[in-house]
């Protein structure tokens, strides 16, 4: 007998491009409904629990290239506040910041023994995935420590999550904004053709920074493209808020992409232990916060901002949707970054040699 012809013919690609379309249009959904709802960090937080909620039903797909483009267009949006007034403000609050990098890393420290009791884990995977490093930054230091990579993988990501589900939120509602004056740079027009150029040379700055090894050349590179600018006030156009929310979205893609059935459900001991410790680290950074705001003057919420254990992408992002100190926000964080970078290697040598193993 001879076949039916379907009804509709096959297009070509189309089953390898369904599940991208489908991810998108699942993030898409969640962005939009948080962003009725006035969710704070509507996009990236909708498109995250959208791409999730995909995720524990069926295989989600991310472009690779949209993170490190949406950190791109961050780089360039976040780089655009470094005025020059702003850089001599930072100068003047950089003990502060320092001393916040080094409250930040004596959290994580305290939150290590909760996270090995509740996981069941050795010190040195604990140590790797309870302090607040950065996910990316603590799997490849875990892994030229020899702790666990998927313990750590997993700790890490869940504890980005939980910060970027409540921190918004509780900054919203409850954080006393303060004066953060000294940290706004004025806003600029978008103009077309400046901002084209900003793209292309902020790809090119991403690509040249690459080459170099560092941690997170696709956000530094375009932010020091964009903050030069900024500093000699020769910016040739603002970030449009579309773009931005746009890039919100693919961070909310990427986060949300990790949370599969498989993934989260791993180890429910570990992911108890992950949750748990989590919630203790953010409570104990945003009372140092609060000292730390106290004794230093800073703005409050830049500072809750600062040393709440997110990445430096989400933080920068919501204390741009917030309307917080970006420059600050983005100084505290990338400060514990280069600390981490180089500290925490040596330090768990120092700890593994007094007795932590």
């Amino acid at each position: 007998m001879r076949r039916a012809r379907p009804i509709l013919p096959a297009v070509p690609g189309l089953s390898r491009l369904l599940p991208f379309l489908l991810t998108l249009a699942a993030a898409l959904a969640g962005g939009a409904l948080c962003h009725a709802l006035r969710v704070p960090l509507a996009w990236m937080i909708g498109a995250m629990l959208g791409t999730a909620m995909l995720a524990w039903r069926r295989p989600v797909a991310v472009h690779p290239a949209g993170r490190p483009g949406a950190l791109i267009l961050l780089g360039l949006a976040f780089g655009q506040t470094f005025s020059g007034p702003v850089l001599a403000a930072l100068l003047e609050a950089l003990p502060s910041i320092v001393a916040a990098g080094l409250l930040s890393i004596a959290a994580g420290l305290a939150a290590v023994p909760i996270f090995t009791r509740l996981a069941g884990t050795d010190a040195r995977s604990g140590y790797f995935s309870a302090v607040p490093g950065g996910v990316i930054v603590m799997v490849v230091l875990a892994q030229r420590a020899g702790a666990s990579v998927p313990t750590v993988t997993l700790a890490q990501t869940l504890r980005v999550v939980i910060v970027v589900l409540l921190v918004p939120a509780a900054l919203t509602a409850f954080a006393p904004h303060g004066d953060g004056a000294d940290f706004l740079a004025p806003r600029l027009a978008v103009a077309p053709a400046g901002l084209a150029a900003m793209l292309a040379l902020g790809t090119l700055a991403a690509f040249a920074l690459r080459r170099t090894g560092i941690a997170n050349p696709w956000m530094i590179g375009p932010c020091a493209l964009s903050l030069l600018a900024a500093a000699l006030g020769v910016l040739p156009s603002a970030i449009p808020s579309a773009l931005v929310d746009a890039a919100q979205v693919a961070m909310g893609m990427a986060l949300g992409q990790r949370l599969t059935r498989e993934f989260l459900l791993r180890s429910r001991r570990l992911l108890l232990a992950s949750a748990l410790s989590a919630l203790f680290l953010v409570g104990l950074c945003l009372v140092l916060a609060l000292l730390l705001a106290w004794a230093s003057g800073l703005p409050p919420a830049a500072v809750l901002l600062g040393l709440a254990p997110g990445g430096m992408p989400e933080m920068g992002v919501t204390a741009k949707a917030l309307e917080v100190a970006v420059p600050l926000v983005l100084a505290f964080h990338l400060t514990r970054t280069l600390m981490c970078n180089f500290l925490l290697g040596p330090l768990w040598g120092v700890l593994s040699r007094l007795g932590w193993r």
